[in-house]
C-alpha cells in the first residue's frame, strides 16, 4: 500500500511492513528531549516507572532555556533539579546556560536529529525537527517519562495533508510569511492531529532555516509533526553535524492525503498575526500604522542566523525610533558567535538594540522582555495568546524579522522597505 512518508517512518520504527492512518503503533524513538520546565516532571514518571537508568544515554537531551537566567528563586529551584536529575543518571547530552541554547535551535545545530529518526520532547514546538526529514512531536511528561525507560512510545498514526509549495518567494518572504499564510488558510485547528508534509518545487527557495521556522510553527495549527523530504540543502546543512548513518526515505508517489494545499510562493506577501491568535494573520499593508513599544527579535521560530542576518540588513545605518525598545536574542551560543563574526551584533547595538543571551525567556513570558498593560509588541516568536508576553492587557503581534526589524525603525508597524 503506497504510503506518506510519515507512515514510512513510523511503519519503519515499529518494525511493521506498512501502517495506516488511524493504526495505534509502538515505535522506537532516537531521541528524547526536554527542557528546564517540564524535563523535572517528566523524570518523577520516569522513576514511577520503576526504572533505574535511561533507554540510551546518548539518545536523551537536557536542555536549560526557558528560566534561564533564573528570574526567580522558583526558576532557580527547578533549574537545579533538572541539573539533580541530569547527575543521577550520568546523562551526556545537557547544556548548561551559555552551552548551548534554545532547544529547538541547538537539537538540529548539534545534529542529534537526522533523517528518519522518531524524535519526541517534552515540548510542543518539538515538530521543528520535521524541516530535517524526521518525525518530531511534542509529549505530555507522562510519556516524555516513559521514553526514557523505554525508549519507545506509542502514537496513532496521523493522516497527512499534503502542502504544496510551488514558485519562488519575493523579496522579503521568508518560512514566517509561508507559515503564516498556511494559518491564514487553514487556522489553529486545520490540521488538528494531522501531519504536514511539503513537496513542490519552491522548496528549493527555502533554506533549512525557512523549513525549521516552518515545521516550529506547524503545530499551531493543530498538527501532529510536520515534514520536508530530504534534498541536496538538507545534506549540506547536515555534512560536518550528524555523526551516524541514515536512510532517506520518501513519499510514494501515489500516497493517498486526507486534503491538499497549493501555494504559489511568488505571490506570497509580508504577513503578520494580529492578537490574539497565530491565525489571525493580516497582510502586513492592512495594518500599517500601529504604534510599537517593543520589537523582540528571537525565540526558537525567528532567532537563528539567518534571521538576524535579515534583521540586521534592514537596522544597518539605522536608529531604533526614540518610542520603541528594541530586544534581539540569538537562539543558541553558536548563532550568537556568529553574529558577533558577521558584524551583526553591532550593527544591533548601534541602532540601539538591547542583546540578550540565548533563552526562551520573553517568547513564555518567562522574563527579559515582559509586556506591561497596553503595550504593543512586535515579536518574531510563534504564540501571541493572551498574556502570553507578560500582561493579559498587552498586544502581541507575530511575523518575520524584515517586518519586525523594520517595526522597530519606525516605531509603528510598517513594510521592510519602508523602514
Amino acid at each position: 500500500m503506497p504510503m506518506t512518508l510519515t507512515q514510512k517512518i513510523l511503519a519503519k520504527a515499529s518494525d511493521k511492513v506498512e501502517v495506516v492512518p488511524g493504526d495505534i503503533v509502538e515505535a522506537r524513538v532516537d531521541l528524547v528531549m526536554g527542557h528546564d520546565v517540564l524535563m523535572p516532571l517528566a523524570f518523577e514518571a520516569f522513576e514511577e516507572t520503576g526504572a533505574t537508568k535511561l533507554f540510551d544515554v546518548n539518545k536523551v537531551v537536557a536542555v536549560q532555556d526557558h528560566f534561564v537566567p533564573a528570574p526567580d528563586v522558583k526558576s532557580a529551584e527547578q533549574s537545579k533539579r533538572l541539573k539533580e536529575y541530569v547527575k543521577k543518571y550520568s546523562m551526556v547530552n545537557y547544556f548548561e546556560l551559555g552551552r548551548g541554547g534554545v532547544c529547538h535551535t541547538i537539537i538540529p545545530e548539534k545534529g542529534f536529529v537526522v533523517p528518519g529518526d522518531v524524535a519526541v520532547g517534552s515540548d510542543s514546538h518539538t515538530t521543528t525537527y520535521g524541516a530535517l526529514g524526521a518525525f518530531a512531536t511534542g509529549l505530555g511528561s507522562s510519556e516524555i517519562g516513559v521514553s526514557m525507560a523505554l525508549g519507545k512510545m506509542w502514537f496513532r498514526v496521523p493522516e497527512a495533508i499534503k502542502v504544496v509549495l510551488n514558485g519562488k518567494p519575493g523579496r522579503y518572504i521568508g518560512g514566517k510569511d509561508v507559515i503564516l499564510e498556511i494559518l491564514r488558510r487553514i487556522g489553529t485547528d486545520g490540521a488538528r492531529y494531522c501531519s504536514l508534509e511539503f513537496a513542490g518545487d519552491g522548496i528549493k527557495y527555502l533554506d533549512i532555516d525557512d523549513r525549521l521556522t516552518i515545521c516550529n510553527m506547524a503545530v499551531e495549527t493543530g498538527a501532529k509533526n510536520a515534514i520536508f523530504e530530504v534534498d541536496s540543502i538538507t545534506n549540506e546543512y547536515l555534512q560536518n553535524r550528524v555523526k551516524k548513518d541514515f536512510d532517506v526515505l520518501k513519499a510514494d508517489d501515489t500516497a493517498e492525503y486526507k486534503g491538499e494545499i497549493e501555494i504559489d510562493l511568488s505571490k506570497v506577501v509580508p504577513l503578520i498575526a494580529a492578537p490574539h491568535s497565530p491565525d489571525n494573520v493580516k497582510e502586513v499593508h492592512e495594518i500599517k500604522g500601529v504604534k510599537v513599544d517593543q520589537v523582540y527579535i528571537g525565540s526558537c521560530t525567528n532567532g537563528r542566523i539567518k534571521d538576524l542576518r535579515e534583521a540586521a540588513e534592514i537596522l544597518k545605518g539605522k536608529k531604533v525610533n526614540e518610542n520603541t525598545r528594541l530586544i534581539v536574542v540569538p537562539s543558541s551560543q553558536e548563532v550568537y558567535k556568529q553574529a558577533l563574526q558577521e558584524g551583526l551584533i553591532d550593527t544591533f547595538l548601534e541602532a540601539g538594540a538591547a542583546i540578550g543571551p540565548p533563552t526562551c525567556g520573553a517568547c513564555c513570558g518567562g522574563h527579559m522582555g515582559l509586556l506591561a498593560s497596553g503595550e504593543v509588541c512586535v515579536s518574531t516568536t510563534n504564540r501571541n495568546f493572551i498574556g502570553r508576553m507578560g500582561s493579559k492587557e498587552s498586544y502581541v503581534y507575530l511575523t518575520s524579522p524584515y517586518v519586525a526589524a523594520a517595526t522597530a525603525v519606525a516605531g509603528k508597524i510598517v513594510l521592510p522597505e519602508e523602514a
